[in-house]
């Protein structure tokens, strides 16, 4: 069974039932999340889409990110700019390549149309792949857009720097869905990313944070590559994983590319609305700090192994979105230790690792095992590696007298 990855963790949703304090509409929604996301644990299979088509290799590469002609397919002042934005976007997707690999961006957003069955009705196609973005006036949430340009600069960002093509390198096509019911997150099952909508209130939205859609996007990266168990430390990994590449895919997307010292460090910044205090959902930085409100508690993540959480299943399957929080802040004390852009540094070190081949995937592996194969990875940086997991807990004995 595939995994249900979602960026809201359940103990969340659970908190703000608890506290008591959320009005009744919004405990209704939480519920519901908190049933759906059990109903697609139970029932989804894994399913992995790939494109196994060979296209002949091309030569041609633009300087004009497609992001940028994305915007201006939208809002050039007249429509011959718009029209040639949108040709030159169709021609740099059918002929861009990286390392002799072809670029096989293939995306559609759907419209959930607020389903909350277990697959996402597929009817109502909102942007096929290559289409013009909508209008404010079609789509007054833009979430549809937001969805449509986060898929594209996430698979840009592996395509660029990891030579990856797609969630399973070969070209998956892209399936989003946007206004999923009446879900308080967003999630990769598996097959599709889906998001479901903000009200304002509680949750700000879930496409307008670049990372959230980097966060689900890499967790089907980690699938293919490695798939770690979705418990205990192996989730914690996954998660922080998807955290860690999640960030870059926000740092390089950004207007202006961001470096390790310019970048905020937050998963899920403004995903709160206007009626919780806090700044993101996390802290890579300075785990534990992100939040900390009446209606939803604190954010719960420790920075040290000396504040890890030894949890049953029962409760965030072991810690998977708590203990996340360690693996975490030693990305970004690696991060800027080595400095300037982290796709450039700790990232593809990352990278090596996750794709190394000795990761264990059978629920056993731990922080520690990860940390050595970042070292085994890290080259030059080594010494700059170890000291970023020295100073969270490594080697991260299991014994407290040992720490």
């Amino acid at each position: 069974m595939a995994r249900l990855c979602g960026i809201i963790p359940e103990y969340v949703l659970e908190s703000i039932i608890g506290k008591g304090l959320a009005p009744q509409h919004v405990v209704n929604r939480c519920q519901s999340t908190i049933e759906k996301t059990k109903q697609l644990q139970e029932v989804r299979e894994r399913h992995r889409q790939s494109i196994t088509a060979a296209q002949p290799q091309q030569t041609s590469q633009g300087i004009i990110p497609p992001y940028i002609l994305e915007t201006l397919a939208r809002n050039a002042a007249t429509e011959q700019q718009r029209e040639t934005a949108r040709h030159a976007l169709a021609y740099s997707t059918k002929h861009r390549t990286v390392a002799g690999r072809v670029r096989q961006l293939n995306r559609t957003v759907y419209d959930a149309q607020n389903s909350r069955r277990d697959n996402p009705p597929s009817d109502k196609v909102l942007i096929p792949d290559g289409g013009p973005l909508l209008s404010q006036a079609t789509d007054p949430t833009n979430n549809a857009n937001e969805c449509y340009i986060g898929l594209g600069k996430s698979y840009d960002f592996y395509f660029n720097f990891f030579q990856r093509n797609s969630i399973d390198d070969k070209g998956m096509k892209l399936d989003g869905y946007v206004h999923a019911g009446d879900l308080y997150n967003a999630f990769w099952n598996g097959e599709e990313l889906v998001f479901g909508d903000g009200d304002g209130v509680i949750f700000d939205g879930f496409t307008d944070e670049l990372d959230v859609i980097g966060h689900e996007f890499s967790h089907g990266v980690v699938e293919y590559i490695s798939p770690l168990p979705y418990r205990f430390q192996s989730g914690a990994l996954n998660e922080s994983l998807a955290d860690a590449f999640g960030i870059m895919v926000k740092q390089w997307g950004e207007d202006t590319p961001q470096t390790v010292d310019q970048s905020n460090w937050l998963i899920g910044e403004g995903i709160w609305g206007s009626a919780v205090h806090g700044r993101a959902l996390r802290d890579m930085k300075n785990p534990g700090t992100a939040y900390a409100d009446d209606k939803v508690g604190e954010d719960p993540q420790p920075a040290h192994w000396r504040d890890f959480k030894k949890l049953p299943y029962s409760n965030d399957k072991g810690g998977v979105h708590i203990n996340s929080g360690i693996p975490n802040h030693a990305f970004f004390l690696a991060a800027t230790k080595i400095g300037g852009y982290a796709w450039e540094g700790a990232g593809p070190i990352w990278y090596r690792a996750l794709s190394s081949g000795k990761l264990r995937t059978d629920g056993e592996a731990k922080f520690k095992h990860f940390a050595d194969l970042t070292m085994e990875n890290a080259g030059e940086h080594v010494d700059k590696i170890r000291e970023a997991w020295t100073l969270v807990g490594y080697p991260f004995p299991e014994k407290r007298d040992e720490l």
